[in-house]
């Protein structure tokens, strides 16, 4: 739970100013791709796939894949999502990212894309 948030009756409440509506944004993603990709060093992130280069990809509203729990592999992940969201660890969400060394890409379910975005921000 945020620090801003209100519970009354059962029903969480942020600030409006909080929530961050962006409808050039929306148009940027429309027909995106979601994905989740695997960089040879780089790690795991998931995200709207923006532009594709041999081994370079850019990817926008991305976060990156820390850790995860609930899926046995990335493959189950991008296509189930995660069954224990409690337990992973995805940090917060960055505007636009391109990462070189990217060896598999997963298309995302939307299932999966549902249950990554509702995972909570981790923070240290």
């Amino acid at each position: 739970m945020r620090s801003d948030e209100i519970t009354i009756n059962g029903i969480t409440y942020i600030p409006k100013d909080s929530v961050k509506t962006n409808l050039e944004s929306a148009k940027k993603l429309k027909g995106l791709p979601y994905v989740l990709i695997r960089g040879d060093r780089s790690g795991i992130f998931v995200g709207y796939l923006k532009e594709e280069k041999d081994k370079e990809v850019t990817l926008l509203q991305s976060r990156r894949i820390w850790y995860w729990d609930g899926a046995a592999s990335i493959s189950q992940l991008a296509t189930d999502g995660t069954s224990k969201p409690e337990n992973c660890k995805f940090p917060c969400e960055v505007a636009e990212i391109k990462i070189k060394d990217v060896i598999e890409i997963i298309p995302c379910t939307e299932k999966a894309r549902l249950s990554i975005k509702g995972v909570e921000i981790w923070e240290q």
